[in-house]
């Protein structure tokens, strides 16, 4: 039956060529990768290169999908053989939105080979994929259900692909460039903050924050950004609340004198509190070395955790909550924190 396929999509015409590539979809792992050997993503990628066929064009793409999922050799053979300037156009040309979504799915699996990201770069793709992000159905007021699902899955494609991409230091910049700060906030602010569109969006900004002090400021600076990132931390989301506080952290090691006000005028230190008690491992220890900066900030080449008194009564006010027993314990433990929280205030 594999040499049937082979047979139909060098030879055959437009409508045994898609009865071929829809087949190849539903084979076996083994059988995709016998085909592959057999030279199939050759005439798939010349598919992609039919005009204005969308039918083609969606059949041959989903193959390569199929045939790129779970292998790592197939996504190097499908980007060597030209498939990305291809997908990137189909992404540009905006032409059909099941098309741009399809072809940025295709971006997001051979993005996540690293031979391939230099050639996805190449091709233009980090712009577009940013752009894609303000250019979607608004994902929390649309009307029509099937397209706003459409909509978050694109973004959330779209978000993870750029994510692959940053995972080279060198690309950041780029990222960064290309304007992608903006529109994640926008999604951070109006998604739902317990969503799946939220952490991932999370996660981008404390990538690029960590690596690009261009980005920090624009995080920061853009109106409403902090506020976005504070709500985040006081969301539902155990991952969203630490990517949350990864970004307001790598704020504070980059420019504290610019923006501990800014940060604290936005009333984190309640679901600060709450992170470094209820957290992940990682989460409490950032949510403690923030509420420790925020209370007494220092240089940022001093480091966070000092011996200092007042910082080690911070931590000493943490670790009797974590393990006092005695309710009326507690209770005094608490007003201390708060007795920090109006101090805090006092400082603005």
């Amino acid at each position: 039956m594999e040499d049937l396929v082979v047979e139909a999509l060098f030879n055959g015409g437009r409508e045994t060529q898609i009865r071929a590539a829809t087949y190849l979809t539903k084979l076996t792992t083994e059988a995709k990768n016998l085909l592959v050997d057999k030279g199939v993503v050759t005439p798939l990628v010349f598919m992609l290169c039919s005009k204005q066929d969308y039918e083609a064009i969606e059949a041959a793409l989903f193959a390569l999908l199929s045939l790129a999922t779970r292998s790592q050799k197939n996504k190097i053979l499908i980007a060597e053989s030209g498939a990305v300037p291809i997908i990137v156009d189909l992404l540009r040309q905006k032409s059909s939105s099941s098309l741009s979504e399809l072809a940025t799915t295709a971006l997001l699996i051979l993005s996540s080979c690293t031979k391939n990201k230099p050639v996805i770069v190449a091709a233009g793709a980090i712009q577009l994929l940013v752009d894609s992000l303000t250019t979607l159905d608004n994902i929390t007021t649309g009307t029509e259900t099937g397209r706003r699902h459409s909509s978050v899955q694109a973004n959330l494609d779209a978000i993870s692909a750029l994510h692959n991409l940053s995972t080279c230091h060198q690309l950041v910049p780029s990222i960064v460039s290309a304007g992608v700060v903006f529109p994640l906030l926008q999604l951070v602010y109006n998604s739902n903050k317990a969503s799946k569109l939220t952490e991932k969006a999370l996660a981008l900004l404390e990538k690029i924050a960590a690596s690009s002090e261009i980005a920090v400021d624009e995080i920061a600076s853009t109106q409403g950004g902090i506020l976005a990132l504070v709500e985040a931390v006081e969301g539902d989301s155990q991952q969203s609340r630490e990517h949350a506080v990864g970004v307001l952290l790598s704020i504070c090691r980059t420019c504290i004198d610019k923006y501990r006000g800014s940060i604290l005028r936005q009333g984190p230190i309640p679901g600060l509190l709450q992170l470094s008690l209820e957290g992940t491992r990682r989460a409490k220890d950032m949510a403690r070395d923030l509420l420790i900066v925020l209370r007494n900030p220092v240089s940022p080449n001093h480091g966070f955790r000092r011996k200092g008194t007042r910082n080690g009564f911070l931590e000493q006010i943490i670790e009797n909550i974590e393990s006092v027993e005695d309710e009326k314990a507690a209770v005094t433990a608490m007003r201390s924190l708060e007795e920090m929280i109006t101090e805090l205030r006092s400082h603005l």
